[in-house]
């Protein structure tokens, strides 16, 4: 590591991740209504919020003979993990952990998210929360290769894990220009790792709700912000890697990084109401037989150019 983890960065940092994940939420009621045909009210919008503070004084409901210490760790650890991943995420210039390797910090961090959810699934004893628990991990076997490809292609073309040297070689044309395959590829993992839209089967309705079947109170408060928040992580990720960063005219860095971050998480939660739920087992072929040879020949592009 170059720079510690700055004091003002480990305050900071949860906050405006809590922020924008708030604002992801925001945008995703308002979708809905848009979606249905309805217009779209002021407490449309602040609908997530009331849900918040309902979910903070509602009793918590309880299964019978649950690990309720693993439950309740599994649940926190969600929002935990996305924290550690934006650590490493450049606004504007800097991030708040400065690494040599933050692409492999990233990656790290997002795959502590499978023991999270597992727990969250497993701990309160109920068939539907296990069954959401291994789809998750079987959906997270079909992402997760295709997503390191598209996090090491990013990092080939600039010749360094650092994720502020992969936005600084964007100085003259952004990765996404002449890697849009990684792009979109790491966009599709955004979703299935923040279990949302077409790859939220492991909080399916046909299971009870999955993970979320036995979640109440501040337990479920807890997941579901841990939810929004991985993906607002991954879209705040897709800019440095992809996006060139800070890069732009006028505007300080750090608002261009903003303005190219809520962009971007605008598109992902856009999908969750114009793309049908996808099982498990066929995202599992998709991204076996479509996804990873074509992030294979994108990497191998890549590495001519750079060669």
């Amino acid at each position: 590591m170059t720079d510690g983890l700055a004091l003002w960065g480990a305050v900071v940092l949860p906050f405006g991740l809590l922020l924008v994940a708030t604002t992801a939420a925001s945008l995703s009621a308002a979708l809905g209504s848009a979606a249905a045909g309805r217009a779209v009210p002021v407490r449309t919008v602040l609908q997530p919020v009331q849900e918040a503070a309902r979910l903070l004084v509602v009793r918590r409901r309880r299964t019978q003979h649950p690990d309720a210490l693993l439950w309740r760790l599994g649940g926190g650890t969600l929002f935990v993990t996305a924290v550690l991943a934006a650590a490493v995420v450049p606004i504007g210039d800097a991030p708040v952990l400065r690494s040599e390797v933050g692409v492999v910090w990233f990656n790290a961090a997002e795959t502590l998210l499978w023991a999270a959810l597992w727990l969250t699934g497993w701990g309160g004893n109920s068939v539907a929360g296990l069954i959401g628990g291994y789809r998750f991990l079987a959906q997270a076997l079909a992402y997760e290769l295709p997503m390191m490809l598209a996090l090491i292609t990013a990092a080939l073309g600039a010749g360094s894990l650092d994720v502020v040297q992969v936005a600084a070689a964007q100085e003259d044309l952004w990765f996404v220009v002449w890697m849009p395959v990684a792009f979109v590829v790491f966009l599709v993992a955004a979703l299935a790792l923040s279990f949302w839209g077409p790859f939220s089967q492991p909080a399916g309705s046909d299971a009870a709700g999955g993970v979320l079947a036995e979640l109440s109170g501040v337990d479920r408060l807890v997941v579901l912000v841990g939810r929004y928040a991985w993906l607002a992580a991954a879209a705040g990720m897709s800019v440095p890697l992809f996006l060139g960063g800070g890069a732009g005219p006028l505007l300080p860095s750090w608002l261009w990084w903003l303005a190219k971050t809520l962009a971007v998480l605008a598109a992902l939660v856009w999908v969750r109401w114009r793309w049908p739920v996808v099982r498990v087992d066929r995202f599992e072929e998709i991204a076996w037989v479509v996804l990873l040879p074509a992030i294979v020949v994108q990497a191998l592009v890549v590495s001519l150019v750079v060669i």
